[in-house]
């Protein structure tokens, strides 16, 4: 695979000589100090990094293949995750064939969760793991690039100006997609468009759809969705993290006409939504894309059909929608006591207040925008009406 070695993944081969890397970078060892003992990584950091990278340089001894360190790392993903959410649903696995590889299209709301929820779901289904595309965007530390890439990511280069390079760069990750799925039998994981969707409004970017065509245009579209075995995933998390800097972000695009990010703002973010709260979460995997898809705005329109229907609303949903100034009146959405039981409604209200008060008031409508958009979206989209 000399052709993609600027974007590939790690192989079993290159795993000892990373792990090594890793444990001996003074940047990831200092991360993971300040991590684990934040109070202590100031005064005593010099004691304890080399206790750690000591420990992590046992723990993982041995370990020679993507497989065996994924296994290795698999129990502490799900303390991970028990210990940030109140509990992980899924919908749809026993659809996928074991041995099949498939194209993950998926909403996108967490940098790192969204696709370790995916990773988690299709591994204890016994299903092995997909490469997962990365921005180079985050990977601006050689230890984040490592972990990632030792993680099946492999990168999407976006931090190209001329159009030229673009192009190059979509060439080659639509034969990495097409090559991993039809010639190496591995799965993928891609967003359904660039960036996280902030604001809760999930839209499939019809170029992400073209982009998959483009390494074989001699061949018909659909032809090549079809070998693709394209499946649409709708992640959704009861409480979102990263929502208070969302809204932040939001209200400053709105009032300013753009944002920039502060230094070590994606690396927060990425931080915060691995241990922050997430409440419920569930992931619904949904039929695989079969269906004649004559061009990219044709499947776009049915991936958003898919992932919207499939999201599942949970009552802080109704909630924020019901107090959105830009609600549908004439939608039939259904009273929030119809669904949900009224402990669990007290519970939301609680945890919803919560999070409006610690919101800045000027923040707060795009704060409940991200909440309600799933709501508007799903409605309109059952009720046939456009987006």
């Amino acid at each position: 695979m000399g052709e993609f070695e600027a974007i590939r993944p790690y192989d079993d081969a290159e795993v000892p000589a990373v792990l090594a890397r890793l444990f001996a970078d003074p940047a990831f060892i200092g991360t993971l100090t300040r991590y684990r003992f934040p109070r202590l990584a100031g005064p005593l950091g010099w004691l304890l990094r080399p206790v750690i990278a000591h420990r992590l340089r046992r723990e993982f001894q041995g370990i020679e293949s993507v497989h065996a360190l994924q296994d290795k790392i698999e129990p502490y993903v799900d303390t991970t995750i028990e210990r940030a959410t109140d509990g992980v649903t899924y919908s749809g696995v026993d659809r996928l064939k074991p041995g099949g590889a498939y194209l993950f299209v998926a909403n996108h709301r967490d940098i790192v969760m969204d696709p370790a929820f995916v990773n988690y779901a299709v591994y204890h289904a016994g299903i092995p793991t997909p490469r997962i595309a990365i921005g180079d965007n985050l990977l601006q530390k050689p230890f984040v690039s490592d972990l990632m890439r030792l993680n099946k990511s492999f990168i999407v280069h976006r931090n190209l100006a001329g159009r030229r390079e673009k192009l190059a760069a979509y060439q080659l990750l639509s034969a990495y997609i097409n090559h991993s799925i039809r010639e190496d039998g591995q799965s993928i994981w891609i967003a359904q468009a660039e960036g996280r969707a902030k604001d809760g409004d999930d839209r499939t970017d019809s170029a992400i759809l073209k982009m998959f065509h483009m390494s074989r245009k001699d061949e018909a579209f659909a032809d090549v969705v079809r070998d693709l075995h394209i499946v649409p995933v709708s992640i959704s998390y009861e409480y979102d993290p990263c929502d208070q800097a969302k809204a932040r972000e939001l209200y400053i695009r709105a009032t300013t006409g753009g944002y920039e990010k502060a230094p070590g703002e994606d690396d927060a973010s990425i931080a915060l939504g691995i241990t922050g709260y997430k409440g419920r979460v569930h992931v619904a995997f949904g039929g695989e894309i079969v269906d004649e898809a004559v061009d990219a705005k044709q499947l776009a329109a049915e991936m958003d059909r898919r992932i919207l229907t499939g999201y599942r609303l949970f009552p802080v949903h109704y909630l924020a929608y019901a107090m959105w100034e830009g609600r549908d009146e004439a939608l039939a959405v259904p009273a929030l006591e119809s669904l949900f039981g009224a402990e669990e409604i007290a519970r939301a209200r609680a945890e919803w207040q919560r999070r409006l008060n610690a919101c800045p008031e000027a923040h707060r409508p795009w704060l409940v925008l991200q909440y309600a958009n799933p709501v508007r979206n799903q409605y309109r989209t059952q009720a046939g009406l456009p987006l």
